[in-house]
């Protein structure tokens, strides 16, 4: 079954995710519409497609040639667009770069749930070949996951997206956000206590340049005995200093497991260790990121069983950000819900 596709917002992705993602399955997707607020942008998405452009989110979700809706940036109307989709019975597909509070999160999965649509929230990180590789290998040979460490840095003060210079995500909880997801999805369910640390490069400056994340997967009954998740994510180097961003990376993820541990490099890299030795394995053939998402949103649209919304997974992620950020204010680690 070929969905019909409207587009909503140009974001960062598109070049490297999205647009190879859509050509190669052409055979489950055909692009018809789409909008962005700046006009040459729209045109960007739409003419490699033969696609018509539209003034607005609310005449291309309206448009009854249209099935589902990827919105892949969030231009001035933030989470609007999935609201109207909601609304419309239209499936949605949400793009990393789309940027949530609490509440808008959990009254948007409430509305998907209500219209019975399916509702795919864009998590790159988990849906990388070295990390499905990674949970195989957890599985077989690496044993449970007994600490998990994870750091990214981003240019300082990237505030602007693709749609034409309109205010973005704080960079730093958008990537904190993926990396406690990752860390979720390897070792298997969600933490059950949580502390924080944040830093200000100045002491009068509201935003942080810095935060870390100890995420605490014990029992209740038993704490400390179970997997501890490191996380942290900084923009501590200015944006303009190219080399230094990308100066002596560290492993996108580093997980000691019962028996060995293993470097995972995104997208497709893994080298581990165990008994026998170091083992490599590069994953290039597989298929993109771009399209496994594409693909099991297109699964999710059409299945006959059931229609879910997995918005759970992000509603989690961002429930864990926020309550670090409380754990750093009050002083003490924080039991999750």
């Amino acid at each position: 079954m070929k969905l019909r596709v409207g587009l909503i917002g140009l974001g960062n992705a598109w070049e490297q995710h999205h647009a190879p993602a859509l050509r190669a399955l052409a055979d489950r997707f055909e692009v018809r519409a789409a909008c962005d607020p700046v006009g040459h942008r729209a045109r960007q998405l739409a003419q490699p497609f033969g696609a018509v452009v539209v003034d607005g989110y609310h005449t291309l979700i309206a448009r009854e040639d249209i099935d589902v809706v990827l919105v892949l940036s969030p231009g001035w109307f933030g989470p609007l667009p999935l609201l109207a989709a909601c609304a419309a019975g239209k499936a949605i597909y949400c793009g990393a770069e789309l940027d949530l509070q609490l509440a808008e999160a959990k009254m948007i999965r409430r509305r998907a749930e209500e219209a019975g649509v399916a509702l795919m929230a864009e998590f790159i990180r988990r849906h990388a070949p070295a990390t499905l590789r990674l949970k195989e290998l957890i599985a077989t040979d690496l044993g449970q996951p007994q600490l998990l460490f994870s750091h990214h840095r981003v240019g300082d003060r990237a505030r602007t997206n693709g749609s034409g210079g309109a205010p973005v995500a704080d960079p730093v909880k958008r990537e904190l956000l993926e990396l406690v997801d990752c860390c979720c999805y390897v070792v298997g369910r969600h933490p059950n206590y949580v502390s924080g640390i944040v830093h200000h490069r100045n002491i009068d400056e509201i935003e942080d340049d810095y935060r870390m994340l100890s995420l605490d997967f014990s029992d209740r009954q038993r704490p400390g005995t179970g997997p501890v998740a490191q996380i942290s994510c900084g923009r501590y180097i200015p944006v303009c200093w190219h080399e230094a961003v990308s100066y002596r990376p560290l492993a996108s993820l580093q997980v000691s497991c019962e028996n060995g541990v293993a470097f995972v490099d995104l997208p497709s890299t893994i080298v581990w260790f165990d008994e026998a030795g170091r083992h490599q394995e590069t994953l290039d053939s597989d298929r993109p990121v771009g399209e496994q998402l594409l693909t099991q949103f297109h699964r999710a649209v059409t299945s006959l069983v059931c229609r879910k919304s997995d918005l759970s997974d992000a509603y989690g992620a961002l429930l864990i950000v926020q309550e670090a950020a409380r754990s750093f204010h009050e002083g003490h680690r924080v039991e999750l819900p």
